[in-house]
């Protein structure tokens, strides 16, 4: 990836899973526990609509529960599972327990050391340096 993160935005025909003001859970060891998506970069929608990220879209996330010196802050993050079923190009229908993402630099890697819970992989497609980190990637 460049200097700055690539921002591609939403992708049609997904599924709307996560949208502002949706608790996620944080699944890297960066000291953030829980956090709240309060906006979805590159989303382009219409007036009044909520935007909403699906697995491998960047976030910005408000951290809520976590050490005290990630609390109170704002992150850059990747979404890396979504509860709500989404379809894969080969038929598959895929859904996860949890909402969880990822929080990353401004260079897109990641700021935790590792990753709890498996990684979609459209996500570690899309964000190859996350991916490394993952243990399990469906």
């Amino acid at each position: 990836m460049p200097e700055k993160m690539q921002v591609l935005g939403s992708r049609k025909g997904l599924t709307p899973a996560v949208q502002n003001y949706t608790m996620v859970n944080v699944s890297d060891n960066s000291g953030a526990k829980e956090a709240m998506i309060i906006s979805v970069f590159g989303y382009r929608g219409a007036l009044r609509r909520v935007p909403y990220a699906n697995v491998g879209d960047l976030v910005m996330v408000s951290v809520r529960k976590g050490a005290p010196d990630v609390r109170k802050q704002k992150f850059k993050a990747v979404v890396i599972r979504q509860r709500m079923p989404f379809r894969r190009p080969d038929g598959t229908w895929i859904s996860f327990d949890d909402n969880a993402v990822v929080i990353v630099n401004p260079d897109g890697t990641a700021k935790g050391t590792e990753i709890r819970g498996p990684v979609a992989r459209e996500a570690a497609e899309r964000w190859p340096k996350v991916a490394s980190l993952a243990t399990l990637i469906v």
